[in-house]
């Protein structure tokens, strides 16, 4: 017994550890009602997609260097919320890559809400 406890104390801060490394780029503020989504969004979909205000660089900018994996920046593309929701339901709209049902239930939708409200920024100020 007296072993374990260390090993899970170690496995418990790196658990803390590693949930807050989503939270780091997020560019909300803690009150913000959109917060939650913005933190799942960097945590569940930033390996593949960008968006600044949650610190998710996962997009390419260059065609050249685009990857399969590689999906959207939500940047410059402005997204619905029932448009995320199906994209999340059904991995995204050409069904090769993104894995379905990254996030279901309420968590799916603080993700659509807090896309809807973030999303195509950049497009609309250039």
């Amino acid at each position: 017994m007296a072993r374990r406890l260390p090993i899970v104390a170690l496995a418990l801060c790196a658990a803390l550890l590693m949930t807050a490394c989503g939270a780091q780029g997020v560019k909300l503020a803690d009150d913000d009602p959109n917060r939650a989504g913005a933190v799942l969004f960097a945590e569940r979909c930033s390996g593949c997609h960008s968006l600044e205000v949650a610190g998710a660089q996962g997009s390419a900018s260059d065609v050249g260097d685009r990857e399969r994996t590689d999906g959207p920046s939500f940047d410059t593309r402005k997204e619905e919320v029932a448009d995320v929701l199906y994209a999340i339901r059904n991995g995204g709209f050409s069904g090769a890559i993104m894995p379905e049902n990254i996030a279901t239930g309420r968590e799916a939708q603080a993700i659509a809400e807090f896309l809807a409200e973030y999303s195509g920024r950049k497009a609309a100020e250039g």
